[in-house]
């Protein structure tokens, strides 16, 4: 193992001190117009990477507290009641009908969320893999059905982030602090980019790494520059010569102002790149606190930055939910910020109606719902578009595109407007 990694280290710092220097490359034709045409999205959240509050039955049913990530899903129950859960969710809760039913919805992009564990686990890792079957399946459904891939790796070994989502949610991060866990993550983008070398028509995107912390500081920004440079180089050059691919690089900002990365991988040197930004307002007690109108005025007032900056940029992830009341939002066994049971917060209003069955929204709360969907979709479109977080969800409709449309606040064309002026 040890000369594994240190061949890895050795590679990716290779094509590390190359790669500021790239020359200047040539643009790249994608299957799709990015720039152009807008993105319009769903994310398939909690489906190969596991989310308490996506899908909390899954975790209820443990009957463990103690089981709050993918992590410990595999470490503190039975390995084969937790391979069954899993390869049931897998083959239930995103099927084709799904493709189709986003397809029929107008929207051009899904999104898929997937965990470094897929592709290789390590030693003392308790994950179990899988999933990776399934994430190929959804290359042939999207093609089936005309729709484009963005292949997200939602979880880097150490975990980049600490939330749950990344697989393991610890009180900090360990990805940036150790170079083997950032080799790890280069040779499994190598190997995502190698997979779908012949699929770029359908798989068009490849998003080296969701939400990485960078709001701890120079430590971690300083390892995603130089992971972003190292996966330009893995994604736009996978045939092992001077020959490039048409597969576009979707970088986060790690929570970053945009105006942090601008001139960051900017043509003529750098071509096919793209900048993710995450559009939520519920994760702070000053954002839980906004009134409906001041949550509609924040979303418009976030359409020039998107317009000017230097990369094209995606929104994808955003919600027209504004709230945190969805059970285990913040984690499970976590209480909400809204209703004052997170540690630390103040009562804002009760989460009964707001969040759960959509049968419990007024019609009040579910034109809210509406306004503020086409409020954050219009402004997003200023930029390269949106992928909406997420498709469904067990029990938070607010959340949820798949209920948004049945219940009428999503429209079933997404360019369709009941409020055009919402941002006038």
């Amino acid at each position: 193992m040890v000369s594994f990694s240190a061949l890895l280290s050795s590679v990716s710092l290779l094509v590390a001190t190359l790669a500021p220097a790239a020359l200047a490359d040539n643009p790249i034709n994608p299957s799709f117009p990015y720039g152009s045409q807008k993105v319009r999205g769903v994310n398939l959240g909690g489906w190969l990477v596991l989310e308490p509050w996506i899908t909390p039955s899954l975790f209820d049913n443990t009957g463990n507290s103690a089981i709050v990530d993918e992590w410990t899903f595999g470490q503190l129950q039975d390995r084969n009641t937790a391979l069954s859960t899993l390869q049931n969710h897998w083959n239930t809760w995103i099927t084709e009908q799904d493709f189709i039913d986003i397809a029929n919805a107008g929207l051009n992009h899904v999104r898929i969320p997937i965990g470094y564990w897929a592709f290789e686990v390590g030693p003392g890792e308790p994950y179990i893999s899988g999933q990776l079957p399934y994430l190929q399946k959804a290359i042939t459904w999207a093609r089936n059905h005309g729709l484009k891939v963005i292949v997200d790796l939602h979880g880097a070994p150490g975990s980049q982030n600490g939330f749950d989502n990344s697989g393991h949610r610890i009180s900090f991060p360990q990805w940036h602090s150790n170079s083997t866990n950032v080799a790890r993550t280069d040779a499994i983008i190598k190997q995502i980019a190698s997979l779908f070398i012949n699929d770029q028509d359908v798989a068009s995107v490849i998003a080296p790494l969701n939400e990485p912390a960078g709001y701890d500081g120079s430590d971690v920004l300083s390892v995603v520059r130089q992971y972003w440079y190292d996966s330009y180089g893995n994604i736009r050059f996978p045939y092992g010569t001077s020959q490039q691919s048409n597969t576009l690089v979707l970088l986060h900002d790690a929570f970053q102002p945009l105006s942090y990365w601008q001139g960051f991988q900017t043509p003529p040197n750098w071509q096919g790149v793209a900048m993710d930004t995450h559009i939520y307002q519920m994760f702070s007690q000053d954002e839980v606190s906004r009134s409906n109108q001041q949550h509609i005025q924040a979303a418009c007032s976030m359409g020039s930055s998107l317009s000017s900056f230097d990369l094209w940029v995606i929104v994808g992830e955003w919600t027209p939910a504004a709230t945190d009341c969805a059970k285990y939002l913040n984690g499970r066994g976590v209480g909400a910020r809204y209703d004052g049971s997170y540690p630390g917060s103040t009562y804002v209003g009760s989460c009964n109606g707001l969040t759960g069955s959509a049968s419990s929204f007024s019609s009040s709360y579910k034109q809210f719902l509406r306004q503020y969907w086409e409020a954050q979709t219009s402004t997003y479109e200023q930029g390269a578009g949106w992928i909406q977080w997420t498709w469904k969800a067990e029990n938070a409709d607010d959340w949820s595109y798949q209920a948004g449309l049945k219940n009428g606040w999503i429209p079933q064309d997404p360019t369709q407007r009941q409020y055009p002026n919402i941002c006038n």
